[in-house]
């Protein structure tokens, strides 16, 4: 009987290593394969007092960080993104930001696709810190600014309009709130190209909601300097990987992912939908954000 358990666990034991390297590359195929393309749709709600009741159940759906660079050899994930966007019947669209890795040619297979996202009040995008082209050697500066520019007319092509440090009313029902949105707000080394102050002159007092990639602008310059009630951002991916709800994003961002509050305003900051460096998400699955705003 000893002998046959002795035989038993040096097999068990030879087979450890074995079952290990099973599970890792099953674990490495999954988060560079299967999940990157898995689409979520997170369904959250905001709720506030100074939100005007004629908004009460309005859908905003939030769209970030496409990285489209990464999507060339996957041009059915963003036509099935677009499918469940527009399935949502959302009343507004909103994307905060990173629509390309390095260049806006990135943009160009995926532009009839994209201009096919349809919401009642149309669709709205700032710029986030990747949009800028910094990440290219570009030859002159010139032609830094040239793809940039390139970029702006490309996505008003598609019907989407720009925020950039500045703001509109959505007007709905009998009410109005105003949309602000902002360039993106640099980091060091990166430029600061994010203008407040510049974004919320006559805006008026009442309901604001404000898109701004970078989630470190809200306890830097949101909450201290206006009245914003709510943010939406992207920027993190939580760092396309969450283990027991925690990330490594957590070590240079506060805020990043979900909702944050400080009283009655709010962060909520989308994981994204695209990766960069390399195709890898970890339980961090490419986010379509459903944001349902209520009276209270």
């Amino acid at each position: 009987m000893l002998k046959r358990i002795s035989v038993a666990s040096v097999r068990f034991k030879a087979l450890c290593p074995k079952l290990a390297a099973f599970l890792v590359a099953a674990l490495v195929l999954y988060a560079s394969v299967i999940e990157p393309s898995r689409l979520q749709v997170k369904q959250v709600s905001y709720s506030s007092s100074r939100l005007p009741s004629a908004f009460d159940g309005f859908r905003v759906v939030q769209l970030s960080d496409l990285h489209l660079g990464s999507f060339v050899k996957h041009p059915h994930t963003i036509s099935r993104l677009v499918q469940r966007v527009n399935a949502l019947h959302p009343h507004l669209i909103l994307f905060t930001g990173d629509l390309v890795n390095r260049q806006s040619v990135e943009l160009q297979p995926f532009m009839a696709q994209l201009s096919q996202l349809k919401a009642d009040y149309g669709v709205y995008a700032v710029l986030g810190n990747h949009d800028y082209g910094s990440y290219y050697r570009w030859p002159t500066p010139e032609a830094e600014r040239a793809n940039l520019e390139q970029l702006k007319r490309m996505v008003t092509d598609m019907g989407w309009r720009w925020l950039h440090n500045d703001h509109t009313f959505i007007h709905h029902g009998n009410d109005s709130i105003a949309l602000l949105g902002v360039e993106n707000h640099g980091e060091p080394p990166f430029p600061q190209y994010g203008d407040l102050t510049a974004a919320l002159c006559g805006a008026g007092d009442g309901f604001k909601l404000l898109m701004s990639h970078n989630p470190i602008h809200w306890r830097s310059e949101v909450l201290p300097e206006s009245d914003v009630d709510l943010t939406l951002s992207g920027h993190t991916h939580a760092m396309q990987s969450i283990v027991w709800g925690r990330s490594l994003a957590e070590l240079k961002y506060p805020e990043w992912h979900g909702f944050y509050y400080e009283g009655d305003r709010a962060l909520y900051v989308n994981i994204g939908l695209g990766y960069v460096g390399f195709a890898f998400r970890f339980n961090a699955p490419p986010e379509i954000t459903l944001l349902t705003l209520s009276h209270s």
